[in-house]
């Protein structure tokens, strides 16, 4: 089955884009990607979208504006990948849509929000759409997220030692591995979230982020700030736990800015870069990591994954490519695989990693243009994620749209 996976992460700057092709062999899921395309959101609506994020205030207007804006973006994102990535040739989209709330509270979720309508993908690309991932394993009592543990868990089950996958985008998350222990995966906290809102603040919107780490790397870690910082309760949680910048927005770091004044912006940033350096590898050193796998926008920061290297001495760091799943596609496939998990039948939870009381069939299915025709269950689940470049199954039927 040739599958299109779209997100878009708590940067809110653009629309990914990942395709594969995917077949079921015994206990191996195979999976050969096809390519990723990165496509920014218009300037008004990722203006939009940022006004409207926690703590801000909003309205239904605005959010029925959002749903069509980032239904109609996603669905740009799809024609494309079914023209560039796929030849003309797909079988189903896996939309995550746009997080605008997840909402926690005492560390339990109780509802998450993701925009983007998926029937304007249906009627863009003619393809049926699973969409709304995250609702259904919060209903299951878990935390919704990180949902790429699944893919993960599989592509890392084989590997020797405890080996984790961090993914480092506006939030961090973890799942480890542990031999003879259920997987386990959890949100460590901010990864690009504070630092984003810092340099779009000190630059009053003229930049976005800090682009290769510069900033951070000629600044200072600021101690009195860091330790501000580190004394947030959310450290202390245990796992299973998410978050997401409903806690770790702008307002958040100006409160902790009015404690610990810190006049020079770049030490602000190396301060901040700092934080999810220590976040990251303190649950790495709590579950006893012998191999970090890195992924993410978070990943082209060499500031950032110095810091990382220096707390974790003698914990080996590689991309994601070492696991066949590149940085900037990683979460775009995962979410495509959750969908062809969803389309035959199988969980695309493991309750270990959110809390769940059971793992759950994920997402709704938006019909495409014609009848809707899902294959028969698997027979089993896959233990293993098997990447390769060589073909996994005969071109689908061809769909163009229109």
């Amino acid at each position: 089955m040739r599958v299109i996976g779209l997100m878009s992460g708590t940067s809110y700057d653009a629309v990914e884009a990942g395709a594969a092709d995917l077949d079921l062999r015994g206990d191996a899921l195979v999976m050969r990607p096809l390519g990723h395309l990165s496509v920014p959101y218009p300037d008004d609506l990722r203006d939009l979208i940022g006004a409207s994020l926690p703590p801000s205030a909003t309205t239904a207007r605005t959010l029925a504006v959002l749903d069509t804006g980032i239904g109609q973006a996603f669905a740009d994102a799809a024609v494309r990948a079914v023209r560039e990535l796929c030849g003309g040739a797909a079988d189903l989209v896996v939309s995550h849509g746009q997080t605008l709330y997840h909402w926690v509270e005492d560390g339990t979720v109780r509802g998450t929000l993701q925009l983007g309508q998926p029937a304007w993908i249906a009627e863009a690309t003619g393809l049926p759409v699973v969409s709304d991932l995250r609702s259904r394993d919060v209903a299951a009592g878990g935390q919704g997220a990180p949902l790429v543990a699944m893919t993960d868990v599989l592509a890392m089950g084989t590997l020797p030692g405890t080996p984790a996958a961090l993914n480092l985008g506006g939030i961090a998350n973890l799942t480890v591995v542990a031999p003879g222990a259920d997987p386990l995966a959890f949100d460590t906290g901010p990864a690009n979230a504070l630092m984003d809102a810092a340099v779009r603040h000190f630059t009053r919107g003229a930049a976005r982020y800090d682009e290769g780490g510069r900033r951070a790397g000629a600044g200072r870690v600021d101690p009195t700030l860091l330790r501000v910082l580190l004394d947030d309760p959310y450290y202390r949680r245990p796992a299973p736990k998410s978050t997401g910048k409903e806690h770790f927005h702008l307002p958040y770091l100006l409160q902790a800015l009015a404690t610990a004044p810190v006049p020079d912006h770049d030490d602000v940033l190396a301060t901040l870069t700092r934080l999810t350096a220590v976040t990251v590898a303190d649950a790495c050193r709590a579950h006893e990591v012998t191999r970090l796998i890195v992924s993410g926008g978070g990943a082209h920061n060499p500031v950032l994954t110095d810091m990382l290297a220096k707390e974790l001495p003698g914990v080996p760091l590689a991309s994601s490519d070492a696991l066949g799943l590149p940085p900037d596609a990683k979460e775009s496939l995962a979410f495509a695989l959750l969908g062809f998990l969803t389309v035959n039948g199988l969980s695309g939870t493991i309750p270990s990693g959110t809390g769940a009381r059971r793992a759950s069939l994920l997402g709704t299915i938006t019909p495409g243009r014609t009848p809707l025709r899902l294959p028969e269950p698997a027979a089993r689940a896959p233990r293993v994620l098997h990447v390769t470049d060589e073909p996994v199954l005969r071109p689908p039927r061809p769909h163009r749209p229109e």
